[in-house]
C-alpha cells in the first residue's frame, strides 16, 4: 500500500476521507503481507561485522569504536535485542542502528518492544517483562494486565513522538530525525489507536479476524485443518530445522493465534491492537482504507528466539524427541537476554578493568547499571532504501547489512554503496517460509545470490553453510557503476535526482 493512503485507517488526514473498516481478507498466502516476527534465529550482529578497526573506527568524542549496522526489515527488534545482550562479550563498542521497515506499524512495535526491554527493573520484574514481551511480541489474544501496560506505554509513546526534546530527554537511545512529518504523525496515530482510541473489541476483533484468514487461506481444507497443521509442522518445519515445536503449541497457534500460553487458556481474550494494519481494499468499486490482521498464519513465531539456544541442554532429546517446547525455549532466551541487556557493564566486559567494577558490601562484584545511550536505534523513512546514497552522511558509512527475504527486492547497487568496503551483508533466506517448495526455496536463494553479485557483493570466504542465511562481502572499493536489468527498479523518484543531503540526527 502507498505511504500515504495506508495511514487513513490511524484517523488523520490522508488520501481517503472514509471511515476505516475491518475486514479479514486476506493476501491468499500464508504468511500474510505484513511481517511481525523473523523468519530466522535471532543473531549477534558483531558477530557477523568485520573486525573491529581501533583507527578507522574510533568514535572522535567518546574514543570508542563505533559499530554502525542497516537493518531492512528486521520487524521485530531480536537482532539488536541480542546484539545488545552479548556485548558484554566483545570489547567496548558504540552501536548505531539503522532501521528500515515498510510500515509504520512496525516502527511502532520496534519502539514498544525496545521500551518493554529497557524498562525500570523496580517498576517491573524480570519474569513480567518477559512474560509481557511473548504475549505482544507473539500472541494475537492478551492477558488484561498486559493489554493496560500495552495501552499505557502506547499512550506515553503517542504523547512522545510529536515532542522531540522530551522524547530525547526520555528515550535517549531513540531517534526519529529521518521520518518525514507525515511519517510521525503516522506513527503517533498508531500509539493512540493502542491505547484504546476507538473502544471496545470491536475496533479490533482479532479471534474473527484471524479465523477468517484461515477459512481465507485453507479454503475446502478448512475442516481438515488440524491434518494441515500437523503436516506443515512434521513434514515442513521439522525437516528444516525447527524440530523442537511442539505439535500441541502448533496447534494451538494455527487455531487460535495464541503462540504462549503463559497462563490459564481462559485468560487470554483482549486483542492485541499491535498486530493490527492497514491496506487499501477494493469496495462496491472504491478504493477503501482498512484495518485488519494480515500477518503470518502458518509459521508462527516460534523460529526467532525457540529454536535455538545457548544453553544446549535445552535442545536435548529423549527417545528421539525434544524434551523442551519451542514455547519453553523461547521463554528461557527471552528471560535471560532481558537479564544480559540489565547487565550492561558486568565485569566480564571490561575483561580485568577495574574501573568497570563495582563491588558490594562483602566484596563480590555486582552488575554496573545499563547504559542505554551507548546505542542509538536511528528509524529512517519508509522506501528510502534507493535513496539513501545520495545523503553523504550514508555512503559508505556502515558496516553491516541485514536484509530480511521480505526486503530482498531492495538489494541493489545504490545500497550497496552505503556500506564501507569490506563490509558485510547478512542476507535472510527463505527457509521458514511453509509456503514454499524445496525447488523454490533453492530458487530463492540462488536468486539472493544474484542480487548480491549485483550489488557489488561477494560470498563471505570462510562463512559457515547455513540454510538460513547468505552471508557476503563488499567486494571492491564500490558498487558496479551499471545496474543489473534483472534488477532494474524502474523509473528512479523525482528524488533521487535531487542533490546529495545532509543526514538528519
Amino acid at each position: 500500500m502507498g505511504g500515504q493512503c495506508r495511514h487513513d485507517i490511524w484517523g488523520f488526514p490522508g488520501c481517503l476521507s472514509r471511515r476505516a473498516m475491518t475486514t479479514p481478507a486476506g493476501s491468499g498466502t500464508g504468511f500474510g503481507s505484513v511481517s511481525w516476527w523473523g523468519l530466522s534465529p535471532a543473531v549477534d550482529l558483531q558477530a557477523e561485522s568485520p573486525p573491529v578497526d581501533p583507527d578507522s573506527q574510533a568514535d572522535t568524542e567518546h574514543g570508542t569504536p563505533e559499530l554502525n549496522v542497516l537493518l531492512l526489515g528486521s520487524v521485530d527488534g531480536r537482532h539488536l535485542l541480542r546484539t545488545l545482550a552479548r556485548a558484554a562479550l566483545w570489547p567496548r563498542r558504540r552501536f548505531r542502528f539503522y532501521v528500515l521497515e515498510n510500515n509504520m506499524e512496525a516502527v511502532a512495535r520496534h519502539m514498544l518492544i525496545f521500551s518493554l526491554a529497557l524498562e525500570d527493573p523496580e517498576k517491573m520484574g524480570l519474569q513480567e517483562r518477559s512474560e509481557a514481551f511473548l504475549e505482544v511480541w507473539g500472541n494475537a489474544l492478551l492477558r488484561p494486565t498486559v493489554a493496560a501496560f500495552v495501552r499505557a506505554q502506547a499512550g506515553r509513546l503517542a504523547r512522545l513522538v510529536p515532542e522531540p526534546d522530551r522524547l530525547a530527554e526520555q528515550l535517549p537511545w531513540l531517534s526519529l530525525g529521518a521520518l518525514k512529518f507525515r511519517e510521525r504523525d503516522a506513527l503517533e496515530a498508531v500509539f493512540r489507536f493502542w491505547a484504546g482510541g476507538e473502544k471496545g473489541p470491536e475496533a479490533f476483533p482479532m479471534s474473527r479476524l484471524w479465523d477468517s484468514r484461515l477459512r481465507h487461506y485453507l479454503g475446502s481444507r478448512y475442516d481438515a485443518r488440524r491434518g494441515v497443521s500437523d503436516w506443515d509442522l512434521h513434514m515442513k518445519l521439522h525437516d528444516r530445522g525447527a524440530r523442537v515445536i511442539h505439535t500441541s503449541e502448533f496447534r494451538r497457534w494455527r487455531d487460535t493465534g495464541v503462540a504462549f500460553e503463559l497462563r490459564d487458556s481462559s485468560a487470554y481474550h483482549v486483542p492485541n491492537r499491535t498486530l493490527a494494519s492497514g491496506r487499501l481494499l477494493s469496495h462496491r468499486g472504491e478504493r477503501v482504507a482498512a484495518r485488519g490482521y494480515w500477518g503470518d498464519i502458518v509459521t508462527g513465531p516460534f523460529v526467532a528466539f525457540g529454536i535455538e539456544a545457548d544453553d544446549e541442554t535445552l535442545l536435548r532429546t529423549s527417545n528421539g524427541q525434544p524434551i523442551k517446547t519451542a514455547g519453553e525455549i523461547t521463554q528461557h532466551n527471552v528471560t535471560e537476554l532481558f537479564r544480559e541487556m540489565a547487565a550492561w557493564g558486568h565485569p566480564r566486559a571490561a575483561q580485568g578493568d577495574p574501573a568497570q567494577v563495582q563491588g558490594d558490601a562483602d566484596g563480590s562484584p555486582e552488575p554496573a547499571a545499563p547504559v542505554p545511550e551507548s546505542f542509538t536505534v536511528h528509524f529512517l523513512s519508509l522506501g528510502s532504501a534507493q535513496t539513501l546514497h545520495h545523503k553523504s552522511c550514508y555512503k559508505g558509512r556502515f558496516q553491516l547489512l541485514y536484509v530480511a527475504c521480505g526486503m530482498v527486492h531492495l538489494l541493489s547497487p545504490e545500497l550497496g554503496a552505503c556500506l564501507a568496503p569490506g563490509g558485510r551483508l547478512i542476507v535472510e533466506l527463505a527457509q521458514f517460509l511453509v509456503d514454499l517448495r524445496q525447488e523454490q526455496l533453492q530458487g530463492f536463494s540462488t536468486r539472493v545470490g544474484e542480487l548480491a553479485q549485483a550489488a557489488g557483493f561477494a560470498p563471505q570466504p570462510g562463512a559457515r553453510r547455513s540454510q538460513t542465511f547468505a552471508r557476503f562481502y563488499k567486494a571492491g572499493d564500490s558498487a558496479p557503476s551499471h545496474e543489473d536489468p534483472a534488477v532494474g527498479s524502474g523509473t528512479p523518484p523525482p528524488e533521487v535526482l535531487a542533490p546529495p543531503l545532509e543526514c538528519p540526527q
